[in-house]
């Protein structure tokens, strides 16, 4: 983050704000919200921002600015058209330690303005850090659409029971799990429908209610896809954001792992070659374990859970201790890979037919059925290929492959370093040992690479 979002207290604060025209009024009309008092500093000021300091019993001050216009004051904004003037502004807060925004300067700036959404008492702050802020603008236009303003009735409802809540249960993951329930059920369609009443009733009757006890949790087995976070389904990512505890893998990339639950306790899991974190039978008892505590237990795994996933295995124990658990697909890495590189899986004039196939046994060989992955009219991609890369190819060769068919072996598919290394069975070993290549990696051999060229279309970095 190039800056830390927070939400400053003005309420019956000085604020200055330099400048008396348009923008210095825009300025104004939002601290004005905030409760803020003003105290203004500028030869010539508009009448709306003369009215906001009456309102708010705040300071005019019709002249040029000075340094000791800052005294007393909690924050700055400069807001004028003169460059050498902004500077000085921004020095002096800086000297002073107080936070200073000045308008359209980002570099003179250590706080930022963003777009908001005012649904008060909810409030959403949006912001590019300054780089682009017409972006953020639009960005808010679409949620301004999609928040209606009901949302603050809804707000003010909840902190207005929040006292009793949090009298009612003693610990914070039961409080949680309660406003979530309410949050996600009749009482807040009841409230954003103007049904105030009847909304407050139901709440009530939720906090009277006996049995509060959570005797056992669930388990959510979600597919994270090959590393873009904008490919997750809209399940995975709701149930991202309820977990309590979250058990990851090595192939979950960092932005998706951005998208969870900020305060889900988080516990990896990774394996690599060699170097597994937690073994898979540890993994499997984990699970139960946390969920019979009754926690919301998120497994997240790279791709798809049941593709070269082990999520078959992990669900079964869960199934035999009688643990609930929801299955969500996800894009597996031959779908995701192959599409951001540019190389259909499938097509009618190349391939009638594919498959998925990992590069790494248990037994850690290669020893599959190679005359049946010889067949020229299919596609084959390989999972965790790469160590096992020659002695696939040479497999292949020998057991009938063309020796010049076209490979691909992409590293961190879908992610801005995604790479394409494009070559044939003959040489592809050579092309990855001269490109310094690393894990994650997906290798695709068929008639359909040749495709490449003209069909790729995702430039990383771009």
């Amino acid at each position: 983050m190039e800056y830390f979002p927070v939400f400053l207290d003005l309420k019956n604060r000085l604020c200055l704000l330099v400048g008396g025209g348009d923008i210095a009024t825009r300025k104004g009309r939002l601290l004005s919200k905030a409760g803020a008092r003003l105290r203004v500093v500028a030869p010539e000021i508009s009448t709306e921002l003369r009215e906001l300091v009456a309102q708010n019993n705040g300071e005019l001050r019709e002249r040029e600015y000075q340094s000791s216009d800052l005294n007393d004051c909690v924050i700055a904004i400069a807001a004028t058209d003169i460059e050498s003037l902004n500077e000085q502004i921004s020095a002096d807060a800086k000297a002073r330690n107080l936070p200073v925004n000045v308008v359209d300067s980002p570099a003179l700036c250590t706080y930022i303005t963003p777009a908001i959404i005012d649904r008060s008492p909810l409030v959403i702050a949006i912001s590019s850090g300054g780089e682009s802020p017409v972006l953020a603008r639009l960005i808010r236009a679409k949620l301004e659409t999609l928040i209606p303003t009901s949302y603050g009735r809804l707000a003010q409802i909840a902190s207005s029971w929040r006292d009793r809540v949090k009298a009612r249960f003693d610990d914070s993951d039961s409080r949680r799990r309660f406003w979530e329930k309410i949050l996600q059920g009749p009482a807040a369609e009841l409230a954003l429908n103007g049904q105030e009443e009847a909304a407050e009733n139901i709440i009530a009757n939720e906090i009277a209610r006996d049995d509060q006890t959570i005797t056992q949790g669930e388990v959510y087995l979600v597919g994270g896809g090959p590393g873009d976070p904008e490919l997750l389904t809209l399940r995975a990512l709701r149930l991202m954001q309820q977990a309590d505890v979250v058990l990851y893998d090595r192939l979950v990339s960092d932005g998706v792992m951005e998208l969870v639950r900020r305060d889900a306790e988080r516990i990896y899991v990774g394996k690599r070659r060699s170097e597994h974190a937690m073994e898979q039978e540890n993994i499997n008892q984990l699970l139960v374990y946390l969920a019979k505590q009754g926690k919301r237990v998120l497994r997240l795994k790279g791709g798809d859970p049941f593709i070269f996933g082990r999520g078959g295995e992990e669900i079964e124990l869960l199934a035999q201790n009688n643990i609930p658990f929801q299955v969500v697909p996800g894009i597996t890495a031959a779908s995701g890979c192959s599409a951001y590189a540019g190389i259909p899986l499938t097509h009618r004039d190349y391939a009638q037919s594919v498959r998925f196939v990992t590069g790494h046994l248990k037994s850690d060989n290669t020893n599959l059925q190679w005359p049946e992955l010889a067949n020229p009219t299919q596609t084959l991609v390989f999972y965790m290929g790469l160590v096992g890369l020659k002695e696939i190819c040479e497999s292949l060769i020998s057991h009938g492959r063309v020796s010049t068919t076209p490979v691909a072996l992409i590293e961190k598919g879908t992610t801005q370093e995604q790479r394409v290394l494009i070559s044939d069975l003959a040489s592809i070993a050579d092309v990855v040992a001269a490109n310094d290549v690393h894990a994650p990696t997906l290798f695709i051999v068929g008639e359909v690479v040749r495709l490449h060229d003209s069909l790729k279309w995702f430039e990383p970095g771009i």
